[in-house]
């Protein structure tokens, strides 16, 4: 790409960062805790705890600190015919590091897994807020023996699905599926500084490294997306690299990270490969993730109406197969319900979800959610982003697990094209 190009793409950029700023700012204000929640009264609620201690007839349990961490465990299960059966476990914590009245909830994440075929994953991811907000830190580490069922790049290919998928997983592989094997490395820290207001700017690195790569249907003789690919952009399809730095821009009014009622989240990046740094090859990527929540209700701010975009486009350069942006690619892989992880993807990606969320018991133990979502990606052919779209849409229950923490299990069903359709659990809202 010319220089000029480079130059007008990054003009760009900051035209959008200024319309953005000047739309969102006046909408919403005062990170922590607003009137809005403030007066929900936690007393009213009952979480998983206040069950089994009723179960056990002891008395309610007394008030914790604001500062006390929470804790919430949560089984991984799940199996693919190419993986094998999996097992593991999902931690997720939290702590408030200052008041509630100026510091945003802190939540930690650490899950292990194993298959019977040996895949393998640890992994360790933090969104962290030091008082008064003046800093957050943001990471993902993770060493993997990780395996994914791959259907090419682009959207609008109309490959059927067989099987039902479950966490992320399809529990039978179609014969237009390409189950890929590798070694992953990621080290990606972010750290940005409150400026004003509201308002964060960061910088950070990121290292995603894939070895021993065993494409299953290329070492069978059979020619695949990942092989053809690689080809055409010149990677070595054993192994290769994205390794860059991260400029970012924040912007943050949620009252809760974990699960907001009311705010926005606004979250600009771009990102650097640079083979300075190790990569293959030299790429630049526009990163955003926005995120709007409206409470319907004052006198029960649980009834929320939530939008979520998740996108990555290519300004320059050549990203590594893996590494390209799709389904369930977001730090806690929860995107594009209703389909597997790496179901679509391409150079440039973007995720478009809808989600009404609504109290079913009056003691907030149960609830439920609608959702619906869209993803659009290309190809590095001829397919654009936004040329073609994929549906999917579904429904869901979240139980309350520590009503301090708002920490909850959530179970989705959803469905999408091509015969798409399956189980989706995980701790925590979505998004």
């Amino acid at each position: 790409m010319s220089v000029p190009s480079e130059k007008r793409k990054l003009g760009s950029l900051l035209f959008f960062l200024a319309v953005l700023v000047f739309i969102i700012y006046p909408c919403t204000s005062a990170s922590g805790q607003d009137t809005l929640t403030r007066n929900y009264d936690l007393s009213k609620q009952k979480d998983i705890n206040d069950v089994v201690r009723q179960i056990f007839k002891k008395g309610p349990a007394e008030k914790r600190p604001h500062n006390k961490p929470s804790i919430t465990l949560l089984p991984i299960l799940g199996y693919n015919p190419s993986f094998g059966f999996n097992i593991g476990v999902n931690l997720m914590a939290g702590k408030q590091f200052g008041l509630p009245s100026n510091t945003i909830y802190s939540i930690f994440n650490l899950s292990a897994s194993y298959s019977t075929k040996n895949i393998l994953t640890f992994r360790a991811r933090h969104n962290m807020f030091t008082p008064g907000n003046k800093w957050n830190w943001q990471g993902d580490w993770q060493l993997s023996k990780m395996g994914i069922v791959d259907w090419g790049i682009g959207t609008g290919q109309g490959r059927v699905i067989t099987g039902f998928n479950f966490n992320d997983m399809p529990t039978k592989n179609g014969d237009s599926s390409f189950p890929i094997k590798y070694q992953f490395i990621r080290l990606f820290e972010k750290a940005y500084r409150r400026i004003a207001g509201d308002f964060y700017i960061g910088a950070g690195v990121d290292f995603d490294i894939y070895t021993d790569i065993n494409d299953k249907k290329q070492t069978e003789g059979l020619s695949t997306p990942h092989q053809r690919y690689s080809r055409r952009n010149d990677f070595d399809s054993n192994s290769y690299s994205a390794n860059g730095f991260i400029l970012a821009f924040q912007y943050n009014t949620r009252e809760h990270p974990v699960r907001a009622y009311r705010g926005i989240y606004a979250d600009v990046n771009i990102r650097f490969n640079e083979t300075w740094m190790a990569s293959t090859k030299h790429a630049v990527q526009l990163m955003y993730d926005f995120r709007e929540y409206i409470s319907l209700s004052k006198r029960n701010p649980a009834h929320v109406l939530a939008f979520w975009q998740w996108a990555s486009y290519k300004l320059s350069g050549k990203i590594p197969y893996l590494e390209m942006p799709g389904t369930a690619h977001d730090t806690y892989m929860r995107s594009g319900r209703g389909y597997t992880f790496g179901r679509f993807k391409g150079p440039s990606y973007a995720c478009f979800e809808t989600e009404y969320r609504f109290p079913v018991t009056r003691n907030s133990l149960i609830s439920g959610v609608a959702f619906f979502n869209f993803q659009t990606a290309s190809d590095d052919l001829y397919k654009k982003v936004f040329e073609y779209w994929e549906p999917a849409a579904g429904l869901g229950l979240r139980i309350l697990f520590d009503k301090n923490s708002r920490s909850a299990l959530c179970l989705d069903f959803a469905m999408g094209k091509y015969g798409a359709a399956g189980i989706f659990c995980g701790l925590n809202e979505v998004f």
